[in-house]
């Protein structure tokens, strides 16, 4: 009888001690709206450090380290998050920033730049950071571009421009040059700093890019060619975006050079 007893209450025990296990498992993943704007972020400011960026005061590009505190390193100069397609945020207005790491050596949570803008569902939009990072003021230009994007077409590829120099004499053309057939096209026309031009459709290939002032439609002001030329996939969409400093050779290695970056949208 009592070696009955002792079988069921270790039954007991384990059924207790399975129920608490269970109950130790959270659900936290939930649906995604589908009609939720999209966004992507990109710090081209010349000069600028790495920072987090914040939709009001909620952090949005942070990256973590192993130990769960926020890591000194955010977004670098040049860099764009997501890579390819969009992050997903809620609808809404919003006072997006771009701050200093809190765990970074210099200027830690110090508020780089500023845009405000409303995100509207079924919409896609890109953030960004541009033209020069004064280290005097601790200031940058952003701002917020509506990506329209071009219906589906599995066959061929669409691209754009977007400019983030400030420093150009003029507005810019782009020109892509299909390093197959020797076919050049102008893509894009008079693209000012912080705007964008439409998506325009070109055939599959790998192509090199100039970058033009109106005024002088021979002379090369931004390139990427040779090892560089750029390979656009059928049914892809890109944005080839102007960065750097216009008065740093385009053909040198210098970071923060006038160059071209290549980055996919869909």
């Amino acid at each position: 009888m009592k070696r009955k007893y002792i079988q069921m209450a270790a039954l007991l025990l384990l059924s207790l001690t399975f129920s608490c296990k269970k109950q130790e498992f959270k659900t936290i993943d939930a649906p995604v709206d589908p009609s939720a704007p999209q966004i992507k972020f990109f710090n081209f400011s010349v000069n600028m450090p790495s920072v987090n960026f914040y939709a009001n005061d909620t952090k949005v590009t942070a990256t973590l380290s192993a130990t769960g505190a926020e890591a000194a390193a955010g977004l670098a100069y040049g860099s764009v998050l997501p890579a390819s397609n969009y992050a997903t945020m809620a609808a809404g207005n919003y006072t997006f920033k771009a701050v200093v790491s809190s765990t970074a050596t210099a200027n830690a949570n110090v508020t780089l730049g500023t845009v405000t803008g409303t995100l509207e569902s079924n919409k896609l939009y890109s953030l960004y950071t541009g033209g020069f990072y004064n280290t005097t003021t601790k200031t940058s230009d952003m701002f917020l571009i509506g990506d329209t994007m071009p219906a589906d077409d599995k066959v061929t590829v669409s691209i754009r421009l977007v400019n983030t120099i400030s420093n150009g004499t003029e507005p810019l053309d782009l020109y892509v040059k299909n390093t197959t057939t020797g076919a050049e096209t102008k893509v894009a026309s008079a693209v000012a700093y912080k705007s964008a031009s439409a998506f325009t459709t070109v055939p599959v290939g790998i192509y090199e890019l100039y970058g033009r002032y109106p005024s002088n439609a021979t002379t090369n002001v931004v390139v990427r060619n040779g090892t560089s030329a750029v390979g656009l996939t059928q049914g892809r969409v890109y944005t080839i975006t102007a960065l750097g400093d216009m008065t740093v050779s385009t053909t040198g290695t210098a970071t923060n050079r006038c160059r071209f970056d290549n980055t996919t949208n869909r």
